[in-house]
């Protein structure tokens, strides 16, 4: 598989959600962070746009994000997150373990996707993952194997004080599994807001040193099984 190939399509496929400005429904709103949905052209699902402002420079905000030594001490939605193929320094294959949510009504889910990073004109930053087959990790009895289609996050410094981030956030998990389409409806919106509240909250206790020098002026060629 050309994974790079596939990084750059991913990204591409974020970038184009967060230009798509129509459709959207506002299905939450709370705490300054605001989750819409349409339905996703991928699955027979909804795809997600979150929304929220970070006290934090992009530069520091997406090294957050992107790096998995970092993702695990602050992200308690995860059981683990561990990098299996190193493929360069802005794109590897991750294996991941939820912890189960929705009260336990929904198990944890293992999945494993390509998490790449790219940087595009005016200090914006692309995260952008997708779930892939790879071999070497097969689904196993453990734990019901889910897939993320085009999944991913816009980082940008917010013009009037680029001391702050604006951060958009695209989900469209298909979990699988004898799941109620009306389950994972009724508490993603939730959920969501949970995560980008742990962004906030998380960023503020790490120490993450900003790229120095950052700036690109033309863009880039993220139990009981139910």
């Amino acid at each position: 598989m050309d994974y790079k190939a596939l990084a750059q399509q991913t990204a591409q496929e974020i970038l184009g959600y967060y230009q798509d400005t129509s459709g959207w429904k506002v299905v939450k709103n709370s705490k300054k962070i605001t989750v819409s949905s349409k339905a996703s052209k991928k699955f027979h699902g909804n795809l997600y746009r979150v929304e929220g402002m970070i006290p934090e420079l992009t530069s520091k905000l997406s090294d957050f994000l992107f790096k998995p030594e970092n993702r695990v001490r602050w992200d308690n939605s995860l059981k683990m997150y561990n990098m299996v193929l190193k493929i360069d320094s802005d794109t590897f294959l991750c294996h991941t373990i939820t912890q189960s949510f929705a009260m336990g009504s929904i198990s944890p889910r293992d999945f494993i996707d390509l998490v790449s990073l790219k940087h595009y004109e005016r200090n914006m930053d692309v995260i952008s993952s997708t779930s892939v087959d790879f071999p070497a990790f097969p689904p196993s009895s453990s734990y019901i194997r889910g897939y993320n289609h085009a999944c991913g996050y816009i980082c940008l410094p917010v013009q009037e004080n680029p001391a702050y981030s604006k951060l958009v956030m695209f989900v469209q998990t298909e979990m699988r599994g004898k799941l109620a389409p009306s389950i994972i409806e009724a508490t993603m919106p939730s959920n969501l807001v949970s995560f980008m509240l742990n962004v906030k909250d998380g960023i503020k206790t790490q120490k993450i040193p900003s790229r120095r020098g950052y700036h690109h002026n033309g863009h880039s060629s993220f139990l009981k099984k139910k």
